[in-house]
């Protein structure tokens, strides 16, 4: 169906310049239109005008509003005298006094009656009224067809008596169009016999003259005036009318915009809690709540009948007058002054051409109304310059955020619903979504833009605003009528980009409505709740969870949740899932349980929280690796993993008694890596009779030569890897590979001594050549034995060569060992020039003093030199003879031959092979065998 073209009249102007109103001038455009001419009106429009001076005081006033006589309210078309007193103020008549119109209001006369194409009799009254700050809706019959409004500014309506005596009573306030009947008003009275009632917000301004010391400031030093008779404002008082006891209410859902625009969507709460439109920048929001009533039917046969919405009343005809008098309906008010509070506003006003008005009051307060409201009054200049815009000029002056160029292009008629190719099909309300600009929706909504528009990648403009967390702008969308559960291209939704952005508001919104599907999967199988984990938004996924949501609902890859919150490192979503119901042994499609993905991640307190609650440390994904695989080596998670795994192996193997950790590093942070303690044997606490030290100590004097310049040192600069190494030809050669382990060929049973690189030499500290210096890099772990008291263990496959740690203690003279009563921690130095010296760990050592006495080591001693060179002092160093597991004790052998040693007992298999041999022989040999044992 072709869309009507409303033409907009400029019109003759009359000589002080007022706009000739459109109905009037409506003949040709009308029947080009194919349109009957309008009816002439049942009493002609009469406007009066005052003449205000230079001087900023009235002059003498011209007509004034018409007061009709008659009884009852009954209205009889004769014109009646004027309802206020004339009077003329001298200073008005001065040579330099210029001309403002003052348009007076039309309560008294009556317009067109209602034909058969519009609303007839027997339609409920259109009467909204202002009550204690609430707006409510008249549900009466009407008896009449005359229809009147309080002035040019409201739409014409057809009223019942009731509202017809108010309105010649002046009780319709000419510039939002609501009665006046219960509340905080404004009241002019001219004359004693009438008052005229309008809302603080609604006076008339004339922004040329000079206000007088004593007006109200509005901002643009304008006079202000009644909109009723054209008095002074600042002579009216402020008046309280209580509400009528008698009439009795019912609530009718009405919109927000009732003040002045019926047709725009309620705004809901706190944005509209402040006012219904005198919240202006610079004043206080008035205290009025945008809930609307209706008064119940007076007539018995219509006692439940409610009055609809405003906007639910169908369109007039454009041959109606209402119809055709669709030209710009603005006021300018000042902002309410201090302790005004409880006066309604309505705000200024404007009518689209598709009859829907625009009115900055059903805005929330804030910058979006300033900035609507500087748009309207200002709309009228821009369009007297007569400017012309080309539709595809609309999307950007949206993107940009022009709100006047917007406004001019919606009052041209441009359509709001285009949709350019060279945008992506993006629509003007897109760009405005996403610039979250709420007037700019607003206004596009009103003037007919699609709320489920569409472009290219099927994102709509609710889309946008829950995209760039624009919460007051998707409020509106939704309340507006748009979809919340379109699907984008790839499968999103609006619940679903709210909940990865962790917008609660708009997720709480988009709850509220409830047509969203909580579980709904995009592309990937990922719904809100899944992305709500993994961006660990915990206040967004306990709102899911309290609807309802399904933590078990599994992605394309089978994870579920608790995979993704593993993946987060999140330890409080991760219990908080469990708690939903989330399987703690599910497996994704590479076999992947949660703690496999958090020890490939390294979340050590997602690991713990896993295993505490009875996660398999040995599950194998489907590439055989263990969450211990996983995990990167020596880091606190493979510790945890570690532990883990032998408190389980413990617990399979005791089942009495499980093994404890005593404490976490015995070291106390002195060596590199931390050394914990552990006991499944008794209730043995941690060693605590010594004095951990990383260093040999002396509590006596040593005579140690610590003169660096009587060390001999190298002048490499490479890695110490070459045989021109002076360190190197001092241990005969350097003793140590690439990987800092000893050569296969160092003889473990004679072992040579190694002078490594230090502080004199030329070499970086990161040589082949410094092993020991470096300390202990290996996992080892001191534990109760069953037998031996405390004893140590590899944590880690140690490969063989490897440095262990460095026996440590008190260093002590031969003399001084002797006196000691214990001498199990004492190890001679064993070098051969002077006064032999001990390292005693009784009382000063670290791990090494417990490290016990083997059989069959897998430990070597070897004598070191770092930081000195005195031949009687040296150090001493554990390495690994041969290949070391996970979980075998480090042993050394600190006596004699053991019988039981496997020396042994290759010897003693050879002896029993000869005596089979020579068994004459076998007495001798038998005892010289038993000798060596």
């Amino acid at each position: 169906m072709a869309r009507r073209s409303l033409v907009r009249w400029e019109g003759p102007r009359g000589r002080h310049g007022h706009v000739v109103h459109p109905w009037k001038r409506r003949g040709t455009a009308a029947l080009r239109n194919g349109d009957p001419p309008p009816p002439p009106p049942a009493v002609p429009r009469f406007h009066g005008y005052r003449r205000v001076g230079a001087s900023g005081r009235t002059g003498t006033r011209g007509r004034r509003c018409m007061e009709v006589r008659g009884g009852g309210g009954n209205l009889h078309g004769t014109r009646g005298r004027c309802c206020g007193r004339g009077r003329v103020h001298g200073e008005g008549s001065d040579a330099g006094d210029r001309l403002e119109e003052l348009p007076l209001c039309s309560c008294r006369m009556e317009a067109p009656r209602v034909d058969g194409a519009g609303p007839g009799l027997g339609r409920r009254c259109m009467a909204t009224e202002s009550v204690n700050g609430e707006l409510r809706s008249c549900t009466s019959l009407t008896v009449k067809g005359e229809t009147m409004r309080p002035s040019s500014r409201v739409p014409l309506q057809v009223l019942c008596d009731h509202h017809r005596s108010h309105m010649v009573k002046h009780h319709c306030c000419p510039g939002c169009g609501f009665f006046c009947l219960a509340g905080t008003f404004l009241e002019c009275c001219p004359d004693q016999r009438i008052a005229h009632r309008f809302h603080r917000g609604c006076v008339t301004v004339l922004g040329g003259a000079r206000a007088r010391s004593n007006h109200h400031n509005n901002g643009g030093g304008g006079m202000l005036f009644c909109p009723h008779c054209g008095e002074d404002a600042s002579e009216a008082q402020e008046v309280t009318i209580p509400s009528l006891v008698s009439v009795t209410t019912t609530v009718v859902t009405m919109t927000a915009s009732s003040t002045t625009a019926p047709s725009l969507p309620l705004l809901s709460a706190p944005s509209l809690a402040a006012s219904t439109g005198g919240g202006g920048e610079g004043g206080k929001p008035v205290s009025a709540r945008m809930r609307g009533h209706g008064v119940q039917a007076r007539d018995a046969d219509h006692h439940q009948q409610q009055q609809p919405p405003p906007s639910q009343h169908p369109p007039l005809p454009p041959s109606h007058p209402a119809a055709a008098s669709s030209s710009v309906a603005t006021d300018t008010q000042p902002p309410p002054a201090e302790g005004e509070e409880g006066v309604d506003s309505a705000g200024p006003s404007l009518c689209l051409l598709n009859g829907k008005h625009i009115c900055p009051s059903a805005l929330p307060p804030g910058s979006s109304r300033a900035a609507l409201q500087k748009a309207i009054l200002t709309q009228d200049t821009e369009r007297r310059k007569k400017l012309r815009f080309h539709p595809r000029q609309l999307y950007p002056a949206a993107k940009q955020g022009e709100v006047l160029k917007v406004l001019l292009m919606l009052m041209e008629g441009m359509d709001p619903t285009y949709q350019p190719e060279t945008q992506g099909r993006r629509s003007a309300l897109h760009a405005a979504a996403q610039r979250g600009a709420l007037e700019l929706c607003y206004m596009l909504v009103q003037a007919g833009a699609k709320v489920d528009a569409q472009d290219k990648t099927l994102r709509t403009p609710l889309l946008e605003a829950i995209v760039n967390n624009h919460v007051e702008v998707a409020r509106y969308l939704v309340q507006s009528g748009a979809s919340v559960y379109h699907v984008e291209e790839d499968g999103y939704t609006g619940l679903h980009h709210a909940a990865k952005l962790g917008n609660l508001q708009i997720v709480h919104l988009l709850l509220e409505t409830g047509q969203v599907d909580i579980n709904a999967q995009d592309s990937g199988g990922w719904t809100p709740i899944i992305w709500a984990a993994e961006h660990k938004h915990m206040d967004v996924l306990r709102a899911l969870l309290n609807r309802g949501a399904d933590v078990t609902i599994q992605d394309k890859e089978m994870n579920m949740c608790l995979h993704w919150a593993s993946f987060a490192g999140s330890v409080d979503i991760a219990e908080l899932v469990l708690n939903a119901g989330c399987s703690l042994s599910s497996v994704n499609v590479h076999g992947d349980m949660p703690l496999h993905i958090a020890a490939r991640e390294g979340f050590l307190e997602c690991v713990t929280l896993f295993l505490s609650r009875g996660a398999n440390v040995d599950t194998t994904n489907r590439e055989g690796d263990t969450p211990l695989n996983l995990a990167q080596p020596a880091s606190p998670v493979w510790v945890a993993l570690q532990i883990n795994r032998k408190l389980r192996r413990g617990i399979a193997n005791r089942a009495l008694r499980t093994e404890r950790i005593i404490s976490s590093d015995v070291a106390q942070g002195y060596e590199n890596v931390p050394i914990p303690c552990v006991n499944a044997v008794d209730e043995e606490g941690c060693p605590s009779d010594y004095k951990y030290v990383s260093e040999n100590c002396e509590t006596s004097a040593m005579n140690i030569d610590r003169n660096i310049t009587h060390l001999q040192h190298c002048s490499c600069l490479d890695d110490c890897s070459s045989s021109n190494c002076l360190c190197g030809q001092l241990s005969i050669r350097c003793w140590y590979d690439k990987d800092q382990r000893l050569l296969q060929e160092f003889n473990k049973i004679e072992p040579p001594l190694i002078f490594e690189c230090n502080l004199a030499c030329a070499c970086y500290r990161t040589c082949k050549n410094r092993v020991v210096q470096a300390g202990i890099r290996v996992r080892l772990q001191l534990y109760r034995t069953e037998k031996m008291g405390w004893g140590v263990r590899a944590l880690q496959d140690i490969p063989q060569g490897s440095f262990i740690c460095e026996y440590v203690g008190e260093l002590i003279s031969d003399a001084e060992a002797d006196v000691r009563e214990d001498d199990s921690y004492l190890f001679d130095l064993d070098n051969k020039d002077g006064e032999v010296y001990c390292i005693d760990a009784r009382y000063y050592g670290n791990i090494s003093r417990f490290i016990n006495h083997l059989c069959d080591p897998n430990l070597i001693p070897v004598r070191v030199f770092m930081l000195h060179q005195d031949l009687r002092f040296p150090r001493i160093a554990f390495f690994s003879s041969r290949d070391i597991h996970t979980g075998q004790e480090l042993g050394v052998r600190l006596r004699g031959p053991c019988k039981h040693s496997a020396e042994a007992i290759a010897v003693e298999q050879s002896r029993l092979a000869r005596l089979e041999a020579c068994p004459d022989s076998a007495p001798d040999l038998g005892m010289t065998i038993l000798g060596h044992a």
